[in-house]
């Protein structure tokens, strides 16, 4: 069937609407598409932390909850709610966050982030994925380029051989040259907008540097080149949080004399 002009340029500024309603700003001035509600992304983070803990082991051990939860206490009380945080007994180096205030943070990452500073980093890192909806942002994006490759295949001839090319090119296109590029704008927003947590609740954005040496260290060598990575390389993040230390640093300078002085032991 033979789609006329006006009926495309029609579904296109109806499409075109549509996003820029969903349209939205990060904390560092970015724009963001966000078309799911703050309770939709509630529900879905709620119901992934609930299928994780049926799935993982929960670690038990009195002394290293009391170590996370004190670090993960002092980052929220920055961001206020109630957090949930459980510590999973898995060897990876691992933490995240969900909407719905959850935290999850394997053992193996303890082995990593050697002291409280460091830890702090981390999980300053994943709530900054939180606050800025890079969740919603993540789904949104899939979403607009699910419907954009569907629109494609409405208006072109996908039954072709050369559609079906075309329509495998577009796909590899836009994972790698719009899905991808923002992953990694969201991990580097995260850093810079997690270092600014930690430091208000008193700890040394300093130690996020030795963070990501330590992480380095680990990994081996064995890093994605940064270009087909969803992560900055270990260099390109230590390269900016240094950059931005001397401005957190004032933070904590401030939070230390308001009295925010973290001591949370192993």
């Amino acid at each position: 069937m033979k789609v006329k002009p006006m009926r495309i340029k029609l579904l296109f500024i109806i499409l075109s609407a549509g996003l820029l309603s969903s349209c939205a700003t990060s904390p560092t001035g970015r724009s963001q598409l966000l078309m799911m509600s703050a309770g939709e992304m509630d529900q879905m983070g709620a119901q992934s932390f609930a299928a994780l803990k049926n799935k993982l082991t929960i670690e038990k051990g009195s002394r290293v909850n009391a170590y996370v939860r004190c670090i993960a206490n002092a980052i929220t009380q920055e961001v206020g709610g109630s957090w949930e945080v459980v510590v999973f007994k898995d060897p990876s180096a691992n933490a995240f966050a969900l909407p719905s205030r959850k935290i999850g943070v394997h053992t193996g990452l303890l082995k990593v982030a050697k002291n409280q500073d460091q830890l702090a980093s981390v999980l300053g890192h994943e709530v900054a994925h939180v606050l800025a909806n890079h969740s919603n942002e993540r789904v949104s994006q899939e979403t607009a380029v699910k419907q954009s490759l569907a629109f494609a295949q409405a208006i072109t001839s996908p039954q072709t051989g050369l559609g079906q090319t075309g329509m495998a090119l577009l796909g590899v296109g836009a994972e790698y040259g719009i899905l991808m590029p923002y992953s990694r704008a969201h991990e580097s927003e995260a850093d810079i907008y997690g270092l600014d947590l930690m430091a208000k609740a008193g700890f040394d954005p300093r130690e996020s540097v030795n963070l990501w040496r330590n992480m380095a260290a680990a990994s081996g060598g064995q890093a994605p080149i940064e270009f087909m990575s969803t992560h900055p390389s270990h260099n390109t993040r230590i390269t900016n949080l240094q950059a931005h230390i001397p401005a957190a640093l004032q933070l904590q300078k401030r939070a230390n004399a308001q009295g925010k002085r973290p001591e949370c032991r192993r």
